[in-house]
């Protein structure tokens, strides 16, 4: 089989570029999957009792017009908005998102701390080597120490200062001393920072159910089940493990940056396996926990929540029932958390005592009643080996020693885990970063939302 194109991975990047591909009259495409269904880590499940689960908390919020043009195309009135209201579980109670701006929520001693890390002369003013110094030096040291340091560590299974912290853009709110004083002082919270203070979701099916569509569209240009086993750059071919081989004119990957590189490219050199091998990951486990509500009481219109703490083992808890009712089994009358928990080398979990260990988590953090425990419908999981590409300190290096190398050979590599850049990671930049390769592709528009140079 010969494809002018050949995209490895059907989920948002590859979907997003044999989508703009088709646009722009080429056809010659192929993509292969490797799992029986499309949406890679924006798919979702089912269970056997009825309850929906995506793989992890995606919301959908955009910065682009394309994607909202899509998305519109794609679901039409068949989806909601939400305003976010988002929480952090610290020192026993509940403070709204963003920490930083509502630390009055805190007991007396830790709200002076974190005031007081804040005040001039208590931050360190030297030029930070990594993300520990960098949130030192702007946060202070009291809110290092309730929230950013342990939530960072409980999110990225990955010590602070063994990262980088050019990656943080949007991503985090940084403080402002007399904004904090101010909600101290006249009792305000302060909800309404970042991108997706308000966002959208499918009425039905999950976040899944956008990339089914999507790939409904392409019916007759993916195959599934079609696993990478080894890619001949200079024969310009891709073999599977089922047997298939695809010649190709041009290739883009979406999957792991680092299995491309290291394991599946015949014509690799030991500067890629090198660089390739500098490259830092976590994997995430994802606990579903449904059960049927009894009292009013026990709903509440949180959206998700933070927990840096140690009674619990997750670091995010999504109530999956307030983004659509169709989310449970019987809607209006169940609750379904999500509940995320990282693991690395630096941070090993059992996985086998995880499911347990959550239920009991939800107990300690008040979301569920101990005496509720019982009750539990469902108990959905499943174990991302991939979670985040982590922006470890010699990422960009890697980068550069790879991605020119691979783009010499007539090969791509784009997306969350196949650019590797968390920050360029969202559903939307995915999506993107698969429809401007396309663009580039076929009238050579440079691309704007993934850069390795």
């Amino acid at each position: 089989m010969k494809k002018k194109y050949l995209i490895i991975g059907a989920g948002p990047t590859g979907l997003g570029a044999a989508h703009r591909l088709r646009e722009l009259g080429a056809d010659d495409l192929l993509v292969l999957e490797r799992h029986g269904h499309a949406g890679g880590l924006s798919a979702s499940f089912k269970d056997d009792k009825g309850f929906t689960w995506d793989i992890g908390g995606h919301v959908v919020f955009s910065h682009y017009e394309y994607f909202d043009a899509l998305l519109d195309s794609l679901l039409g009135d068949e989806r909601l908005e939400h305003q976010r209201e988002s929480w952090v579980r610290s020192c026993s109670t509940w403070l709204p998102y963003p920490f930083q701006n509502n630390i009055r929520h805190l007991p007396p001693q830790a709200r002076w701390e974190c005031v007081e890390g804040l005040l001039p002369g208590n931050r360190p003013e030297a030029a930070p080597a990594d993300f520990g110094q960098w949130i030192e030096g702007v946060f202070g040291t009291g809110i290092a120490k309730y929230f950013m340091n342990p939530y960072n560590f409980k999110v990225w299974a990955t010590p602070l200062e063994l990262m980088q912290f050019g990656w943080i853009g949007e991503r985090v709110s940084v403080v402002d001393l007399r904004r904090v004083l101010r909600n101290i002082i006249l009792e305000r919270d302060d909800v309404s920072w970042g991108p997706n203070n308000t966002f959208k979701f499918p009425l039905h099916g999950g976040t899944g159910e956008i990339f089914r569509r999507l790939a409904a569209r392409l019916d007759g240009f993916i195959e599934y089940g079609q696993e990478v086993a080894a890619i001949d750059a200079s024969a310009r071919t891709v073999t599977t493990k089922a047997g298939l081989t695809v010649e190709y004119e041009t290739l883009l990957n979406t999957a792991p940056l680092d299995i491309l590189a290291s394991r599946w490219l015949a014509d690799r050199d030991q500067t890629m396996v090198e660089a390739a091998d500098r490259l830092t990951h976590n994997s995430v486990y994802v606990a579903g926990v449904g059960l049927d509500i009894q009292r009013e009481a026990e709903r509440n219109p949180r959206c998700w929540m933070y927990f840096p703490e140690q009674d619990s083992p997750f670091y995010r808890v999504t109530n999956f029932h307030n983004y659509s009712p169709n989310n449970v089994a019987r809607p209006g009358r169940q609750l379904a958390f999500m509940c995320e928990t990282s693991y690395s080398a630096h941070k090993p979990e059992k996985l086998d005592e995880l499911m347990d260990q959550t239920i009991a988590g939800l107990v300690n953090t008040s979301l569920l009643d101990a005496a509720r425990a019982a009750d539990v419908l469902t108990r959905w999981e499943t174990a991302v080996d991939y979670g985040y590409p982590v922006p470890c300190l010699e990422r960009d290096g890697a980068l550069k020693a790879i991605q020119p190398r691979l783009e010499a050979l007539g090969i791509f590599s784009r997306g969350r885990f196949g650019g590797w850049k968390y920050e360029v990671g969202n559903m939307d930049h995915s999506v993107m970063q698969g429809v401007e390769w396309a663009d580039r592709m076929i009238s050579g528009t440079p691309e704007t939302t993934y850069r390795w140079e």
